[in-house]
């Protein structure tokens, strides 16, 4: 046992022995890499799968109430421009179009991978490929349908990991850049 939560306990111990239990101080919370980093997988893990099922409660959870998300469709500032532009994508921008009578449907699922994760107190910034795999096409194959990156700025708000910033880099459109120096990438014809 860690010597912090030795005496922790040992305080917990005596004053509940004494009946002062109301009288129990309050310790800092001790947080270390690896529990930060599984919390931040996690919490990157349930936001794309939340994103893929429709599920907005569990995208927004996932944000501060100021966070920015910068991606393809433009700039959303705070957990309501996130809302409106989540809902029109993914699982939840599908919902309203599937037939009542409907037995199965094709779907897509992100996935994120790569993760590399600087922590530093309650903040922490992120890298991490994703990519998007999809059976919707006319043979209901499956094959990769676009890729790309995230640069990310995380916040522990009240104990939670929290995305404060998300930077979506699709590479398979618009910002197909020579280079991305968010992934230690320098100019390659700096060499030449």
């Amino acid at each position: 046992m860690k010597p912090l939560k030795l005496a922790q306990s040992v305080m917990a111990c005596c004053f509940l022995a004494c009946g002062s239990a109301a009288a129990l101080p309050v310790m800092a919370q001790e947080h270390s890499y690896a529990d930060d980093r599984a919390l931040i997988e996690n919490m990157s893990n349930r936001y794309m799968v939340a994103v893929d099922a429709g599920d907005i409660d569990t995208v927004l959870d996932t944000w501060a109430d100021d966070g920015v998300l910068v991606w393809l469709r433009g700039t959303e500032t705070g957990k309501a421009a996130i809302e409106a532009a989540m809902s029109r994508f993914g699982g939840a921008g599908i919902m309203g179009q599937i037939p009542a009578d409907a037995t199965e449907r094709r779907r897509t699922r992100h996935q994120i991978v790569n993760h590399i994760i600087n922590v530093d107190g309650d903040s922490a910034n992120s890298t991490a490929y994703w990519y998007a795999m999809t059976n919707d096409n006319p043979h209901g194959e499956i094959q990769l349908l676009y890729m790309g990156h995230y640069e990310d700025e995380l916040a522990r708000i009240d104990g939670e990991w929290k995305f404060k910033r998300r930077t979506v880099y699709n590479e398979s459109f618009q910002n197909k850049a020579l280079y991305y120096p968010g992934l230690g990438e320098s100019d390659p014809r700096a060499s030449q």
